[in-house]
């Protein structure tokens, strides 16, 4: 059975902590902490998303799970190690060139976080191959990064294959994690492909119960 990390992007701030205690006892596995800087993407979410992430530190023992969709990955890691997350995804496109990749691995590995490296639309997956033995998840946008709702870019569920065949075939053991659009529809597709943790945000938080959308994620 596959993971969900639920994100919390679209929950509305006064009812933050109610919804995050309503999510924990639905048993979703992560909270997704989607941080935007308004520069790598054009919204900016970076102020309203510590705060979430520190809230749901206050209040659950569940897992953050922090997507970096920022141009300064390096002050985003500092920023938000204080909240001890389970994990930092940084995109590879943020950086320039492998020996900068390669530092901010080891500098979240030093905030005793596990390491997520994302790829864009756009991005070819074999780019990521050399940093694979050095990562625990890789995050495959299904989507551009930067907005909640959109619908999934079907002709990703062949990077998901692609990139889960080449772990096989070189003994890698890695998590498949997929981010945008997902839905009871596209679930089955990208689960099939390989994914292992499904991001979700709008078809969790619009849902009527959350606790019965997120099992039925799990299941599809």
């Amino acid at each position: 059975m596959v993971e969900v990390s639920t994100s919390v992007l679209s929950v509305k701030q006064g009812e933050a902590s109610s919804v995050f205690l309503a999510l924990e006892k639905a048993k979703t596995d992560y909270f997704h902490i989607d941080v935007m800087d308004g520069k790598f993407v054009e919204k900016n979410t970076y102020s309203q998303m510590l705060s979430y992430a520190e809230t749901i530190k206050r209040i659950s023992n569940l897992p953050l799970d922090v997507h970096f969709m920022v141009e300064d990955v390096e002050q985003a890691i500092h920023d938000f190690s204080a909240v001890y997350p389970n994990q930092m995804t940084f995109h590879y496109e943020a950086e320039k060139g492998s020996e900068e990749i390669l530092t901010r691995i080891h500098q979240i590995k030093e905030c005793h976080a596990k390491v997520g490296l994302s790829v864009k639309p756009e991005t070819n997956v074999e780019e990521i191959y050399p940093y694979l033995p050095y990562l625990h998840t890789v995050l495959i946008m299904t989507v551009e990064p930067g907005k909640g709702g959109q619908t999934l870019l079907t002709d990703m569920v062949e990077k998901i294959k692609q990139l889960k065949k080449y772990c096989s075939q070189e003994g890698i053991e890695i998590d498949i994690e997929v981010d945008g659009g997902i839905n009871l529809r596209t679930a089955p597709l990208v689960k099939q492909a390989g994914a292992n943790i499904l991001v979700a945000g709008t078809a969790i938080l619009m849902a009527n119960d959350y606790h019965t959308i997120i099992q039925e994620l799990k299941e599809a």
